[in-house]
């Protein structure tokens, strides 16, 4: 199984500490009205998260080489079904510059949420929002998928979206038959997401994906990105930023963007200081993995609740393109970041921690029924919440 990556406890404890729950600065932060971190202590954790990247790095043989004022946190979801490109217009965004509500956690279908990284980062790359979804009494994991973070296996070598997301399905495989998580997915991490609803849909509660490659049967993660980036075809003919690992003569086996390139498509909201942490940590993207398509069913990744968060302000996946997304497969629910880049949980990390867990509160119809309910009851709410999403 990958590694599994939490921030850093307190401030004595050493920065190299690779844990699944984090009692950030301390166990006396918890869900129960703790005080915010102030600057200080913002950026100790930064600074920790930074030097184990480093020493992750160096270990590995590498080398160094608009905010919104407003009075409250507005984040909203539509309601399962409510997906018209009219209502989503009506969506009030996300901001961040209120101070957080208290939060109370009542009545959880699960508190494990499983973090899975995006294209070239790693479990590093959560370190804020585990710290957000810990603070607020959560059990959050982030997987180092294959070939990413300080998984050392060689990117040119993954040839498929399974081995790309072994580690996610491996964990999904040990979790007990009564457990469940929710699955939160950036990026082309959404294709692993999609891929382990398929394989293990009764281990999920609810599948979450950040402005993510939220796909549909036969369709590859690749296609999501071909507005952005060109067709496929002329893509893998023209690129200046294909890894061809096993030779020219050989099909390309990887993707790296050069650091202007990445600076522009995924951190033009993002904080100095994290663009620095993804300096030192990203890795190539293996290329097979978005090239591939998926199968995808109805009896298997059909059945689990989804969700998708928009970021407005967005240059790799273009908020056009998101929008295209949810209407040619709408979810159960969409969330809106205003402001935010690609990498949200890097630029509006208190914004997506707050989207999270609404999420996470979200209940299933079944579970809105009284406890003598009928089997015809409970069959005729799976019928129509099936229905509203279609």
């Amino acid at each position: 199984m990958g590694n599994v990556f939490a921030c850093m406890p307190r401030k004595e404890q050493r920065a190299a500490a690779a844990v699944s729950r984090s009692k950030r600065m301390g166990s006396a932060r918890s869900a129960r009205g703790g005080p915010k971190l102030t600057p200080a202590e913002e950026e100790l954790l930064h600074r920790q998260a930074l030097a184990m990247a480093i020493h992750q790095h160096l270990d590995a043989g590498g080398s160094m080489s608009r905010r919104i004022d407003a009075g409250a946190s507005l984040s909203r979801r539509m309601a399962p079904g409510s997906t018209s490109s009219r209502r989503r217009g009506d969506l009030p965004d996300s901001v961040t510059n209120a101070k957080p509500a208290p939060i109370v956690l009542e009545n959880l279908e699960t508190k494990k949420i499983v973090l899975v990284h995006g294209e070239g980062f790693g479990a590093w790359c959560w370190y804020k929002t585990i710290s957000h979804l810990e603070e607020a009494g959560l059990d959050s994991v982030a997987l180092d998928l294959t070939g990413s973070g300080i998984d050392h296996t060689d990117t040119n070598s993954i040839a498929t979206l399974a081995d790309y997301s072994k580690p996610l399905i491996d964990y999904l495989d040990k979790l007990p038959e009564d457990d469940k998580v929710i699955l939160v997915g950036h990026s082309c991490g959404g294709a692993s997401v999609s891929y382990a609803l398929e394989q293990y849909p009764k281990k999920i509660s609810k599948a979450v994906f950040l402005t993510a490659t939220m796909v549909k049967d036969g369709q590859r993660p690749f296609d999501v990105f071909s507005e952005e980036l060109r067709s496929a075809d002329g893509f893998l003919q023209e690129s200046q930023f294909l890894v061809y690992g096993n030779g020219k003569d050989k099909p390309p086996t990887g993707l790296m963007f050069d650091k202007q390139q990445i600076k522009g498509l995924y951190f033009n909201q993002t904080p100095s200081k994290d663009m620095a942490l993804a300096a030192v940590s990203m890795r190539p993207i293996p290329l097979a993995p978005i090239m591939e398509k998926l199968s995808l069913t109805p009896e298997n990744y059909g059945t689990v609740r989804r969700y998708f968060i928009q970021t407005l302000d967005d240059h790799m996946l273009s908020p056009d393109a998101q929008e295209k997304l949810v209407r040619e497969n709408p979810p159960d629910g969409i969330f809106k970041i205003k402001g935010g880049d690609h990498c949200p949980f890097f630029s509006k990390p208190q914004s997506l921690n707050k989207i999270l867990l609404e999420i996470a509160h979200i209940q299933s119809p079944a579970a809105l029924l009284p406890a003598n309910a009928s089997a015809e009851e409970t069959a005729s709410v799976a019928v129509a919440a099936a229905a509203a999403k279609s």
